[in-house]
């Protein structure tokens, strides 16, 4: 909760002031969770792959991460604007959102994407869980 200044509805953001140091510190927590899920990810999805569905992920290590390094920096911003002037309350919807919306290019691959449905479908949850877990960790770390 935040207090209200004069009755006028100004918040008072003395206590929460949102500085570069909270932003990378956040960035970092995000970044490493970003990675840690990859590379979780990676694994779950080469188990899951057949054999040769399974070069498509492996062989892309450094592209994942540092797309991953590009989106924590993105979400950490975007997390920022959302704990410090719009609000903190239900956060997981913004952050489940997010994952959706990341993921959804997914959902309808091109027709030479040949990778099982059930692949297609474990990376897209394995996205949104990805982004829920970055929205929790940048409550903790923001709000």
């Amino acid at each position: 909760m935040h207090a209200r200044a004069g009755g006028f509805g100004v918040r008072d953001t003395t206590a929460t002031e949102m500085t570069l140091g909270r932003l990378v510190l956040a960035w970092i927590v995000v970044a490493a969770w970003f990675e840690i899920a990859t590379f979780a990810t990676v694994s779950f999805m080469v188990r899951l792959a057949s054999s040769q569905d399974a070069v498509g992920y492996i062989g892309h290590i450094t592209q994942y991460v540092k797309r991953r390094l590009v989106e924590a920096a993105i979400v950490t911003l975007i997390a920022s604007l959302w704990f410090d002037s719009l609000g903190s309350g239900e956060w997981w919807v913004l952050f489940l959102l997010f994952g959706l919306l990341v993921s959804s290019a997914k959902w309808f691959p091109p027709a030479p994407f040949g990778v099982a449905k059930r692949v297609r479908f474990a990376e897209v949850v394995c996205d949104v869980a990805r982004y829920v877990g970055a929205g929790a960790l940048l409550a903790w770390r923001l709000s």
